[in-house]
């Protein structure tokens, strides 16, 4: 198995959990992560969505392009409709919210549950619309709420409340 982040928290966090029930290498980039598949032909791998300045959605083509065979969960905080349909269409086998354990992430795999946790082709809210967009400014901004707020022209007191909003369900 291989685990693709670039926060050295999560990497350390997931590869220690997994390595108790598999081989487990780590990578905290794109370029360490092609060099695993070339050299240890891992069958998982879990992939952050954003891995610095580079995207997972890329590495995940790469991954499938030179091990075909490997099965490859997109995990992250801040994806949308949008991204989930890139990513699939990439070769995402599973794409998956965070925060998300990784005993979650081996029974979503190994029980092959659903693969996304958005419905394709599902016409949005106005709620989660509203939420997607938040969501990528705040990605975009790498997580500075400050900076978003003042990118979506509200109070970064308004933004922190929207942001502990959940999404209602689909009638």
């Amino acid at each position: 198995m291989l685990v693709v982040d670039d926060d050295d928290l999560v990497r350390t966090a997931l590869a220690r959990m997994f390595g108790r029930h598999r081989t487990t290498f780590t990578a905290s980039g794109p370029a360490e992560a092609i060099d695993v598949v070339r050299r240890e032909r891992p069958d998982l791998a879990i992939v952050d969505l954003r891995l610095g300045n580079e995207s997972g959605v890329e590495l995940v083509r790469e991954l499938k392009a030179h091990a075909p065979e490997i099965v490859v969960a997109l995990i992250s905080g801040y994806h949308s409709i949008e991204s989930t349909v890139v990513a699939v269409h990439a070769g995402a086998d599973y794409v998956i919210s965070k925060p998300v354990s990784g005993r979650d992430i081996l029974s979503r795999v190994e029980q092959q549950g659903p693969q996304t946790d958005i419905e394709l082709g599902a016409t949005p809210t106005l709620a989660q619309a509203e939420n997607e967009h938040i969501a990528r400014v705040l990605a975009d901004c790498r997580g500075n709420i400050s900076e978003a707020a003042r990118r979506l022209g509200i109070c970064r007191s308004s933004l922190q409340r929207r942001l502990r909003k959940t999404i209602p369900a689909k009638s």
